[in-house]
């Protein structure tokens, strides 16, 4: 039976373990001994090939979506030293909470407002002081002054 699985694996261009024996047909099978006869038993449907196993596409692009969710945190993504990128950090964050406490204290902003800010610095989600300038003024977190006492 080994040399039958071989030769049909051969021509189907599979594995051997990917090759499918009839178990009814056992004893034809066990007779074939050329090329032919395995073809002939082939086309007859005693031999088949066994469809690949492996993850199905949804399942693949259920798994990549997961990858994708993590954050990629690994060297090539970084730029300077840990010093360096610390230091950085120091000089932008130290930048923002001067321009948040100003706004504050000027009444520009609501206290509400201020912490929602100064969170958000504190994650990273403001680039520079421009960027903050940017978001405060698109979510309309600027005070409203009384139009009656000028």
């Amino acid at each position: 039976m080994n040399t039958q699985r071989k030769i049909a694996a051969k021509i189907l261009k599979c594995g051997e373990n990917r090759v499918w024996l009839a178990p009814s047909r056992i004893a034809d099978i066990s007779s074939a001994i050329t090329r032919r006869d395995v073809k002939a038993l082939i086309k007859d449907g005693a031999i088949k090939k066994l469809q690949k196993k492996g993850i199905s596409k949804g399942r693949k692009k259920e798994v990549m979506k997961q990858k994708k969710k993590g954050r990629r945190k690994g060297p090539g993504s970084k730029k300077g030293t840990k010093i360096t990128r610390k230091k950085l950090w120091i000089k932008k964050i130290r930048a923002l909470r001067k321009y948040l406490n100003l706004l504050k204290k000027n009444e520009k902003i609501t206290n509400a407002a201020y912490r929602d800010l100064y969170k958000k610095a504190k994650g990273g989600f403001f680039k520079n002081k421009a960027h903050v300038k940017i978001y405060i003024e698109r979510n309309d977190l600027f005070k409203k002054r009384n139009q009656n006492n000028g």
